[in-house]
């Protein structure tokens, strides 16, 4: 069973995958990254409501969700040395309130962002496209 925390994110975003993607080969975190849409949300502790909304790190051991910038600070947390600390540091007052600022503006609009669509402005239940291929690779 593997025991690495989970990171669940949009994977109807063409955005937020292209996000991963770069997490994945700038950052190499330990962390398993999940569409929350293939995602077992009930074990998780987690709501539909919830993955929609943000991005949310769960430890699957401990059962503890953080969701928002602070997801994303313990993805940093996890990767090389220089990515370790710039996770701290977002976790700390008053870089943390920014980076909430900052992580709630961009959530705003995904949708015009690089990668992003219009689906990504869509609450889950209007959307009428899967996750794309990529974005399932654990």
């Amino acid at each position: 069973m593997n025991h690495d925390p989970i990171l669940l994110f949009d994977g109807d975003c063409g955005f937020c995958a292209a996000a991963v993607r770069l997490a994945r080969t700038r950052v190499a975190p330990q962390v398993r990254f999940v569409p929350w849409q293939i995602a077992d949300l009930d074990t998780l502790g987690v709501t539909e409501e919830q993955a929609d909304h943000e991005i949310l790190w769960t430890t699957p051991e401990t059962g503890i969700v953080q969701a928002g910038a602070r997801a994303a600070a313990h993805v940093l947390m996890q990767g090389s040395a220089p990515w370790r600390l710039v996770g701290r540091l977002l976790c700390l007052a008053p870089i943390s309130w920014a980076a909430h600022a900052v992580y709630r503006i961009v959530a705003r609009n995904r949708h015009r962002l690089p990668g992003g669509t219009a689906a990504c402005s869509l609450p889950a239940q209007q959307r009428t496209t899967a996750p794309s291929p990529d974005s399932t690779q654990l």
